[in-house]
């Protein structure tokens, strides 16, 4: 079974989110402390981080770091949310080093943030002279088990998307893995925040572009490597 700890397998606490100053840190409420956490979630995050929501944060304290505390996760009703968008590259390289994901199982070398024309990539895969790209995004906003992506305009998603289709017509491998934190029967573009990334991805898919998406169940364990699913 594929697995990553939250926080990095930091000690986990449980506090009321109060609000978020900037886009890399709350404020919360752990008993009666106020604490500061650092986020790692640039998504707009509207219908997770809402005043009184319960946090799930790691405790992650260093000599180089600003706060005691990693905001990993958050309660949407009885469901926990991750808030981590570092999660997902991590289950992936996980999953392809042990060659748990079949579309790239052939592929023996894993290399990380390769970077090919004008962009950087998260995953290079090479198999003698056979070469494969692969890109990871995170879909963490689940609405009617549905994952929704993105939650936010995204800009540097558009041209990554592009720069693979270009790349593809080449000849060259290249793949999108979308990775629903959390269990969903379905991945599909949220074309009410950003249309000009479903299209783009459609002229991808178009160019040769593979598109994969897993459903990934997140506990207070981790974050677990599930079943595939559609990316409509």
């Amino acid at each position: 079974m594929i697995t990553i700890p939250l926080g990095y397998g930091g000690a986990l606490v449980e506090a009321i989110f109060l609000a978020r100053p900037n886009r890399f840190l709350v404020e919360a409420q752990i008993g009666d402390q106020i604490v500061r956490a650092h986020l790692a979630d640039r998504g707009r995050l509207r219908e997770t981080l809402i005043p009184g929501a319960r946090l799930i944060l790691a405790h992650r304290d260093g000599p180089k770091r600003a706060t005691q505390y990693q905001a990993v996760a958050a309660y949407v009703g009885d469901r926990l949310a991750s808030i981590d968008t570092t999660l997902p590259n991590r289950l992936v390289e996980k999953a392809l080093r042990a060659g748990a994901l079949r579309p790239f199982a052939q592929y023996g070398q894993v290399r990380r943030e390769a970077t090919v024309g004008g962009s950087r990539f998260d995953f290079l895969l090479q198999q003698e002279a056979e070469r494969c790209l692969v890109e990871v995004k995170s879909a963490g906003l689940i609405v009617d088990r549905i994952a929704l992506f993105p939650d936010a305009p995204t800009e540097r998603g558009r041209r990554h998307v592009h720069e693979l289709a270009e790349i593809a017509r080449t000849g060259t491998r290249t793949s999108i893995v979308f990775i629903a934190q959390g269990s969903a029967e379905a991945i599909a573009m949220y074309t009410a925040i950003d249309p000009a990334f479903a299209e783009e991805l459609a002229h991808a898919r178009t160019a040769g572009v593979e598109v994969y998406g897993y459903s990934c169940p997140v506990t207070l364990e981790g974050i677990r490597l599930g079943p595939e699913v559609p990316v409509q």
